[in-house]
């Protein structure tokens, strides 16, 4: 997986009734590209992130409601 800045980590859901989360990347903290990520979330809330299977990184242009 890799990311740059800009890009949105989106984050599916693994239950029915979960919400799925998107949240920008703010800084790509390991070698080319690769995880940690330093993530916003649409909620405001900020965190590093190591992402599993169940995230996948869109491009700015794959936006939702773009």
């Amino acid at each position: 997986m890799r990311a740059v800045v800009g890009d949105q980590l989106h984050v599916h859901s693994r239950h029915v009734d979960e919400a799925e989360k998107y949240g920008e990347i703010l800084e790509v903290l390991g070698p080319d590209g690769e995880p940690p990520y330093k993530v916003r979330y649409s909620d405001g809330h900020e965190g590093l992130v190591f992402p599993g299977s169940d995230c996948v990184i869109e491009a700015p242009s794959q936006r939702r409601g773009d």
